[in-house]
């Protein structure tokens, strides 16, 4: 397991702490009955929280309440946004629900 960082109040800034995912092609979210609930792949526009979601990975192991509401603060400044906007953010919007149902989701690493 790694060490959490403690997040500042810039999602920009907290990317910088997190280890890089350039072996990465996705990861996949799988919920208690082994199905795929969600995936994100590797690409422009998703690698900020491909970078959270691996991060959380390797610090707690499954995506469970603890998990989440670190990710949250990883998102910092975006949190806000997605609160305001439920859909606009759905990889935040997915931290929240995982916080308010008290849902627990594994995480699995797809190489490139």
């Amino acid at each position: 397991m790694l060490a959490t960082i403690q997040p500042g109040a810039s999602f920009k800034d907290n990317l910088q702490q997190l280890p890089p995912v350039d072996g990465l092609a996705r990861l996949d979210l799988v919920d208690a009955g082994g199905t795929v609930v969600a995936s994100i792949e590797n690409q422009p526009g998703k690698q900020g929280s491909l970078a959270v979601y691996h991060y959380l990975k390797k610090c707690f192991g499954t995506l469970d309440a603890t998990a989440a509401n670190h990710g949250l603060a990883l998102f910092a400044e975006h949190v806000v946004d997605a609160r305001n906007r439920p859909g606009a953010h759905p990889n935040i919007d997915r931290l929240l629900d995982i916080v308010a149902d008290n849902a627990v989701l594994n995480i699995e690493l797809v190489a490139a």
